[in-house]
């Protein structure tokens, strides 16, 4: 059953989405050469536990800290260590708040002082490839659509397609149903409903799409070592398309 939020739930995810956001643009400021990826995960908890909110992800399934950082050829779930950052990183950050019982998620991938035209080249088209696919989000479309568009996308500017992971729907659980893979066919799947919420997730590699996971069991690798990013929203369905409840644009 996929839950259909009512004003109320919106509203407490509304405020879930806006401190994620926030968290978000601190840790942008706060990323340069130098700091390890445990002093990024302190600042996180300082500041979404200042703001009445919970990290989602800590003792998650026994996850040991507030964010995940992925570096480079890390796709997702890097844990926080005191890896230090260096010039030419690239770093995902994965943040998930809970606000009164809700949850928002969200993720960006942000260069560490400067990078290479390659890793510029997948932060782009990563960060399109979800906006490809919210493009289709709306009340009445399929899921398959959005899906089918992000793969699209991916495919088009040569770039690998991670399967293996997949966003989801979210709300009073950080993972809920529907499932929603980066690729797919159009006009298949559910019919999406206004007052879904749903996190959209591409992650794409500058190589091939294999993957593993680290003996941490946590850390996913591509199998080449060639970089990854990831990008990704919690949005609510609407009549009309879809609001975006981490970004910018809810907090206008």
């Amino acid at each position: 059953m996929i839950s259909i939020k009512n004003e109320q739930e919106i509203k407490l995810m509304k405020e879930a989405g806006r401190i994620n956001y926030l968290t978000h643009q601190l840790l942008k400021k706060n990323i340069r050469p130098g700091i390890t990826t445990k002093e990024l995960d302190q600042i996180a908890y300082d500041f979404i536990t200042s703001q009445g909110c919970t990290p989602s992800f800590l003792n998650y399934e026994g996850y040991p800290a507030s964010i995940c950082t992925s570096i480079n050829d890390e796709v997702v779930h890097g844990i926080p260590s005191n890896r230090k950052l260096v010039n030419g990183d690239i770093i995902s950050i994965d943040i998930g708040v809970i606000y009164k019982g809700y949850h928002s998620d969200s993720a960006a991938t942000y260069p560490v002082g400067t990078v290479t035209k390659e890793k510029e080249y997948l932060m782009e088209h990563t960060k399109q490839a979800l906006y490809e696919g919210l493009k289709e989000v709306k009340d009445g479309a399929k899921l398959g659509n959005v899906s089918s568009k992000i793969e699209e996308y991916a495919h088009r500017h040569k770039l690998g397609v991670v399967e293996e992971l997949v966003g989801h729907g979210v709300g009073k659980h950080l993972h809920e149903k529907p499932d929603i893979p980066n690729y797919g066919k159009y006009n298949t799947g559910i019919v999406l409903k206004e007052g879904m919420t749903l996190a959209i997730e591409p992650m794409l590699n500058l190589g091939t799409k294999r993957i593993y996971l680290l003996d941490d069991d946590w850390t996913i690798i591509t199998q080449d070592g060639k970089p990854s990013a990831h990008f990704e929203h919690t949005v609510l369905v609407t009549k009309e398309g879809y609001i975006i409840l981490t970004g910018e644009e809810s907090n206008g």
